[in-house]
């Protein structure tokens, strides 16, 4: 006997007032900023199902755990899959401080992410349009929504000040070893 799988009618992330959207980015800058006391880099994620709930949420955890997947987008990804019993997120929306990289950003298509909103732009290492746009390659077999610059000065400060002030200790640590 054959059963065949019907796939899910697939719906569209929830529309977020502005207003929605600087509350959830708001909580997550205050996260960072705990996230960043710890010695992570100051990122926080979250992920919202299609009715506005928080089903994901994660936090930079590379220097704590000693994971090189401890991506707060991708610590979110494993909590929502977890939470949502599916790997699918076409009805979701991820909020992020800081512009996905390379493998979050990746991980973001494989998921079937429906929105991404994210702060502050990563010209460095930024993947969905800071250097390259994974969203827009043509290996991206997923369409997803990109919104970015939400709160983008204080997503930026966050991650620059965090930045300078590890440079600064550094330079305090050598001059005391001289």
């Amino acid at each position: 006997m054959i059963i065949l799988q019907r796939p899910k009618k697939l719906s569209k992330p929830i529309a977020l007032s502005q207003e929605e959207k600087i509350k959830w980015m708001t909580r997550l800058l205050t996260k960072a900023n705990l996230v960043g006391e710890r010695g992570e880099v100051p990122i926080a994620a979250v992920i919202l199902d299609k009715r506005g709930r928080c089903i994901g949420y994660g936090e930079n955890r590379r220097e704590t755990t000693k994971d090189p997947l401890g991506h707060a987008e991708l610590v979110a990804l494993r909590q929502a899959s977890w939470i949502n019993n599916d790997w699918r997120f076409n009805d979701c929306t991820l909020i992020v401080n800081l512009e996905p990289c390379p493998m979050c950003a990746g991980a973001l298509i494989q998921a079937r992410m429906g929105k991404i909103i994210y702060g502050s732009e990563d010209p460095k290492r930024g993947a969905l349009g800071g250097t390259i746009n994974l969203a827009e390659h043509k290996s991206a077999h997923h369409k997803m929504i990109v919104e970015k610059g939400l709160m983008e000065e204080e997503s930026k400060k966050i991650i620059v000040d965090w930045f300078k002030d590890k440079r600064l200790l550094g330079k305090d640590l050598l001059s005391k070893l001289r």
